[in-house]
């Protein structure tokens, strides 16, 4: 779950496309119907129109049983773009992933996704006096330690 959410702030599709079985079904509602791999080359490219973004799950409910397993997890989006008045409009999404989960040749991925939105908001918002330390790509400190496996 932390691969996708990684993957995506990252720009990094292909770590995005490695928590989903080839196969794998992305139902996101109006926003998107296709497959896992299909769904992670459209939010990366969408996501390159931002400054920065971030996603955080929480909430995590897991069933497994045998080679299949089931969870559920609320999503917190935030993604911020330039205002063209000034500033900066930030963008907050909240929803949930319910996933199907597959165990094949002993590598769990994601066989089915569904996204429920819940809701969003737009805030227009000036910077705080932090300088983004993150970077959207594999030069993200991140990587130095944990590699482009996770």
């Amino acid at each position: 779950m932390a691969a996708y959410c990684r993957g995506v702030d990252r720009i990094d599709p292909e770590l995005g496309r490695s928590v989903f079985h080839p196969d794998a079904v992305a139902d996101y509602g109006d926003m998107f119907q296709g497959t896992g791999f299909e769904f992670i080359d459209f939010v990366c490219e969408a996501h390159r129109g931002f400054l920065t973004h971030t996603h955080q799950i929480g909430s995590i409910s897991i069933a497994v049983d045998g080679d299949t397993a089931a969870s559920e997890c609320y999503v917190t989006a935030r993604l911020r773009a330039e205002n063209p008045g000034g500033g900066f409009v930030d963008i907050l999404s909240y929803g949930r992933y319910v996933d199907r989960w597959a165990r094949r040749d002993d590598v769990w991925r994601i066989a089915h996704r569904r996204y429920l939105h819940e809701m969003d908001e737009t805030r227009t918002i000036e910077a705080g006096g932090f300088a983004v330390a993150g970077r959207r790509d594999r030069t993200d400190p991140s990587y130095e330690v944990l590699g482009a496996t996770r």
